[in-house]
């Protein structure tokens, strides 16, 4: 009989290698579409980009921006609502579902997580938990928001923070791991975000 060896050592006939195929050959052609993505990221126009990201599965509300240079991982799971930018460099993770909600500032190389390995599985196995970023969020550059976690409305994360627990409304954050700092002073937030930087 015909056996299949997975990198492990482990023995599979056709039958029990058929999933495991299917699985590399999905992965592949996501790999691929993940580099058409990142080569998007070098067009300097926000409407194109925001075309060809809307093609991968992104939704994107009206008047976002991702600015240049962001990457992405399962495009599929990611939402962001209207009035949003996105800062350059920045990773959006969506192996599990990302929400990033209205008139939210996300500054240059924040990265956002919710597949990491458990490190206690004796196969190192991978967990994914949802993450959310509700409306009028500031997160600052640089910041590391890891699976699982909720950043309520109008909460700030200040500059090279790594949150690994949910952010009250309207709190201010930092540190690592991310605590209580402050609190913002206005209470009522409707503002609009400006106009994305032109041509990045």
């Amino acid at each position: 009989m015909f056996y299949i060896e997975t990198k492990t050592g482990e023995k599979l006939d056709f039958k029990q290698a058929w999933p495991k195929i299917i699985a590399r050959i999905f992965n592949c052609f996501l790999d691929f579409e993940l580099l058409l993505l990142n080569w998007v990221g070098y067009l300097p126009f926000h409407s194109l980009r925001n075309f060809c990201y809307r093609l991968s599965g992104i939704k994107i509300g009206r008047g976002s921006t991702i600015h240049m240079w962001a990457r992405f991982y399962q495009p599929r799971n990611i939402s962001i609502g209207q009035d949003t930018i996105i800062g350059d460099h920045c990773f959006l993770d969506g192996r599990a579902p990302l929400r990033i909600g209205n008139h939210v500032a996300i500054a240059s190389q924040v990265l956002i997580y919710n597949s990491e390995h458990d490190v206690n599985s004796p196969d190192f196995l991978p967990t994914e938990e949802a993450v959310n970023i509700d409306d009028y969020c500031f997160i600052g550059a640089r910041a590391i928001i890891l699976p699982g976690v909720k950043i309520a409305k109008g909460a700030v994360v200040a500059a090279g923070a790594v949150v690994t627990k949910d952010v009250s409304p309207l709190l201010i954050v930092g540190g690592v791991p991310a605590r209580q700092i402050g609190e913002r002073k206005v209470k009522k937030l409707d503002y609009k975000l400006g106009r994305a930087r032109l041509f990045q």
